[in-house]
């Protein structure tokens, strides 16, 4: 392909990416599926394909678009649902790989238990990327999105571990249950410590480039590869590695940076997860017709007995797997990753640890089950793995079944990602499973009050120190601003505690406020390109008084106050 070729094939994805993402933001359906039905629509057109090098995702794909998920994920949310994380991420995905293994040695001829195992392991972790953009659309309770997001981040690693497990018993280096396991587990603990290894860097770096943004930025762009590479080169988990590094860092992040380089790196971060999301799934409905070109020396019986295998067993085990983790005794489920709360904590108090003499288990419920069931679609990590499956053993055999591994695998995330996530929407909105807004808003009311309270004391500390007049002047204008600001967060929390509605209400005042600022900072924005356009004031005037006016646009909130 000539480059202006490539050229023009970049341009159409992005084309198509931006026009998908239109589409589903207008329909509601995931943007993920529709992508992956056009890459097939396209697949079956007569026209060069692009092939998916397994190298190149697991090197340069996976390690962003999971380190700008461990960015926004939760630390402290996710260690209280540790155990449930690690029963979906870890034990349900060696389950998915074990089973799968035993059924494709048993029922498919040719199959031994590696190769079974192999295909097992490359199927067993969801991507949460459709359900996580679905799930927050229409609302899913926060619970619920951090153990898909919790999931997601940490069960890459156990899957790619188990992967290569596998794969060096079919090749020919003979399987050991002990030795596996500990394999596992030095992957697993060195990927955590190169994971934390590179957090400590990147927060000693960021202290003294925090005031610059670009410099800042540049490093959070390089901290992915750098971590992968650190875990790969010393022979652990590099996905581990990048997952911890991004949850240690997002969760320093409010202390060790500044306001410009979060603002600067949260934008440049969503762009890069837009368009590699977009070019990754689009171009997985590319890889079918080369798929699908290994499987004539098969015969059809072997073909549609692994598919069954595989895909009975990727969609039955996990709702199975919660029910019965869900069923168990009171303690043993507590042990196993019941989330704790305290009985008579309410509203936005259910956010803290209570005491251990306190606590009681609060279990997935019905609902939640059924939708952390469907939101097991697989995706781009799934076709990666398989496809990192060598050509031949060690004695020179091809490696066996390796395009039927291949085929089932690309089934598997077809129909996941297609079936469950257009699926998705309609089934959490038939459950009526939504988050509980108004105690949400009621929450980050509380947050702004304390917030402005904290800022008044330290007006008081300002105020005992000696000072001038024009000092004395600027604190008590600010102290009158802040006590409007806190008036407004009273009457916003009795408004919040006095409504039986599920939506949080809305303020017409407080939305006239709104509106009238708006439509002062567009009057300022139009007088400000008058002067431009008449020579009065320079481009880059401009600009800078043009980007103080965006950043108070983008502290207006975009949908009624919450």
């Amino acid at each position: 392909m000539s480059v202006e070729s490539m050229l023009f094939f970049v341009l159409a994805a992005v084309a198509v990416v931006v026009l998908v993402r239109w589409v589903a933001n207008r329909t509601g359906l995931p943007a993920a599926a529709l992508l992956s039905i056009i890459g097939i629509c396209y697949a079956l057109l007569p026209g060069p394909d692009v092939v998916l090098p397994p190298d190149i995702i697991l090197a340069f794909v996976l390690p962003p678009l999971l380190y700008s998920a461990a960015l926004d994920s939760s630390l402290l949310a996710i260690r209280r649902n540790l155990r449930t994380v690690v029963s979906l991420s870890v034990l349900l995905v060696f389950l998915n790989a074990v089973m799968i293994g035993i059924g494709f040695q048993w029922f498919v001829a040719g199959a031994t238990l590696a190769t079974g195992i192999a295909i097992g392991a490359a199927v067993a972790p969801p991507d949460p990327v459709a359900a996580l953009a679905v799930g927050r659309k229409v609302g899913l309770p926060p619970r619920v999105l951090t153990l898909i997001q919790g999931e997601g981040l940490l069960n890459d690693a156990t899957a790619l571990t188990i992967l290569s497990v596998a794969v060096a018993s079919a090749t020919g280096g003979g399987f050991s249950a002990p030795s596996a396991l500990g394999q596992f587990l030095i992957a697993a603990a060195g990927g955590v410590a190169a994971g934390a290894l590179v957090a400590y860097g990147v927060r000693l770096l960021t202290r003294p480039l925090g005031g610059d943004p670009l410099m800042a930025n540049a490093v959070s762009l390089a901290t992915p590869f750098g971590a992968y590479l650190l875990g790969e080169k010393v022979h652990v988990s590099g996905v581990l590695a990048v997952v911890v590094a991004g949850l240690i860092v997002g969760h320093h992040r409010p202390r060790s940076a500044s306001g410009a380089s979060r603002l600067q790196t949260s934008a440049v971060w969503r762009l890069v997860e837009f368009l590699l999301e977009g070019f990754v799934f689009l171009l997985i409905g590319q890889q079918l017709p080369e798929i699908v070109r290994g499987l004539a020396r098969y015969d059809p019986a072997t073909i549609v007995i692994a598919v069954t295998i595989t895909v009975g067993v990727v969609l039955l085990l996990r709702p199975v797997w919660l029910v019965l983790t869900q069923s168990l005794p009171r303690s043993l489920h507590t042990w196993l990753g019941g989330q704790t709360f305290d009985d008579d904590r309410a509203g936005a108090d259910k956010t803290r640890v209570a005491p251990s003499h306190d606590r009681v288990s609060q279990r997935l419920t019905g609902r939640d089950i059924v939708a952390l069931s469907w939101s097991g679609t697989r995706g781009v990590i799934s076709l990666a793995a398989i496809s990192t499956l060598p050509l031949v053993t060690a004695n020179g055999a091809p490696f066996p079944n390796r395009d039927l591994l291949l085929f089932c695998t690309f089934v598997v995330v077809l129909i996941t990602l297609v079936g469950q996530g257009l699926t998705f929407a309609p089934l959490v909105r038939a459950l009526g499973l939504r988050a509980d807004e108004v105690d949400q808003a009621r929450l980050r009311n509380e947050a702004r009050s304390a917030a402005v309270e904290a800022a008044m004391a330290r007006l008081d500390e300002l105020a005992a120190q000696p000072h001038d007049d024009v000092e004395t002047h600027a604190i008590e204008t600010m102290r009158g601003q802040l006590r409007g600001q806190l008036t407004h967060y009273q009457d916003r929390r009795d408004q919040l505690s006095s409504t039986d509605l599920v939506h949080v209400p809305v303020s017409p005042r407080h939305e006239a406020a709104l509106y009238v600022r708006r439509e002062v900072i567009d009057a300022q924005r139009e007088e400000l390109v008058q002067w431009r356009d008449a020579g009065r004031l320079p481009d880059e005037g401009l600009r800078v008084l043009e980007r103080e006016l965006d950043h108070e646009e983008g502290l207006l909130p975009t949908r009624p106050s919450r």
